[in-house]
């Protein structure tokens, strides 16, 4: 089994700590525990028994979880350390050597690394730029679709674009997947991040053939718990808890209490609401930046807690992200690593005095490369 380098996750674990202004990150700024747990959940905090808890999370946290799907047991729940276990364990249990995936580009590449190291193979279909948004041409995705595909991969809201499907979009894919007999595989981890306030609708719910992953790092601001999840018909559940046996066992004991804090439905408003109101302002910051830069252009993210901006000139966005870390002290991510060349991402979702500053060093370095 051969796995690819994950060069945008080692980009981030080498630098982001050590580098002056971080503008990898791509959810909301993370919240402290004490803005999570006040009063009477403190003592309950303090009083959490460090013990296993239940494998496939506890019934409180896999109903809140449920609730956010139309229907949803705490059966079709799988809970899992962050979204990328839930990711792995979706794509070891559906692919096999010499199958094929189709897969939504550009993408965080978790997913078709995973494919790729599976002995599968990847059919990419790619967002397409427009005017003021990104659209999916979903007949595309359909002459994509062959005998030997497994899953249809689709992250709505998308990273990087920060484009979002529409309700007619996510049923169309659903009805491409049943009608070829493959799996939808639909990464929703920054749903409650719509700069708009309008959820993007789900993929659940819409045949027995669909599967969810879903987590509190981004749309939350809680990347340090590592909770995430899987929605799916509850036999596939059962079997991808089965599988996870061999993986993390179970989330952490205080990880699984501040998940079910956070998922209590007055507080999960109010994060999503603080999440909006940081993203709404730090994407006004971006436009007006890059509406001052003849160098620059950017389709406005619909949802998420990134940016993505296309640069003008040859330099590479691996060089050019490297020379923005090694001489002006700003970490950005480089598009090559979505293989999208001569872009940067930007995250929208800090504080806002540091991505001003950035913004101003980045757009420096982009005049004098134009």
């Amino acid at each position: 089994m051969r796995i690819d380098p994950f060069e945008l996750e080692r980009w981030q674990s080498i630098h982001e700590h050590h580098t002056g202004i971080n503008l990898t990150e791509s959810g909301a700024h993370p919240l402290r525990v004490g803005e999570l747990a006040a009063g009477g959940d403190r003592d309950a905090l303090l009083g959490q028994t460090l013990e296993y808890t239940q494998t496939n999370g506890t019934e409180m946290l896999r109903e809140r979880i449920a609730a956010l799907y139309d229907g949803a047991s705490p059966a079709n729940v799988l809970v899992t350390n962050g979204s990328a276990e839930a990711n792995l364990l979706a794509c070891w249990h559906l692919i096999e050597p010499g199958d094929e995936a189709v897969v939504v580009h550009p993408v965080y590449m978790q997913i078709p690394g995973l494919i790729r190291s599976f002995g599968a193979t990847v059919r990419e279909v790619w967002l397409e730029p427009g005017p003021s948004r990104w659209r999916l041409d979903l007949d595309a995705v359909r002459r994509a679709v062959a005998a030997r595909t497994r899953f249809i991969a689709v992250c709505n809201p998308n990273n990087p674009t920060g484009a979002r499907l529409d309700g007619a979009a996510v049923a169309e894919l659903r009805r491409i997947a049943a009608d070829q007999g493959c799996w939808l595989l639909a990464d929703e981890v920054y749903r409650g991040a719509e700069l708009d306030g309008r959820d993007t609708p789900s993929a659940w719910g819409g045949g027995e053939r669909v599967l969810v992953t879903g987590g509190l790092s981004k749309a939350y601001g809680l990347p340090g718990l590592r909770i995430g999840w899987l929605a799916g018909p509850a036999g596939l559940i059962d079997a991808l808890w089965a599988r996870r046996d061999y993986t993390s066992i179970a989330p952490g004991a205080v990880n699984d209490l501040l998940a079910r804090l956070a998922l209590e439905p007055a507080r999960r408003v109010r994060l999503l609401e603080r999440t909006r109101r940081i993203l709404l302002e730090n994407q006004a910051l971006v436009a007006e930046w890059a509406a001052g830069l003849p160098a620059v252009r950017q389709i406005p993210p619909e949802a998420g807690g990134v940016a993505l901006i296309r640069y003008s000139g040859a330099r590479p966005s691996a060089e050019l992200a490297e020379r923005l870390r090694a001489d002006h002290g700003v970490l950005v991510v480089p598009g090559a690593h979505f293989g999208l060349e001569h872009h940067l991402r930007i995250g929208i979702g800090g504080e806002p005095t540091p991505l001003r500053e950035g913004l101003d060093r980045v757009g420096h370095v982009l005049e004098a490369n134009g």
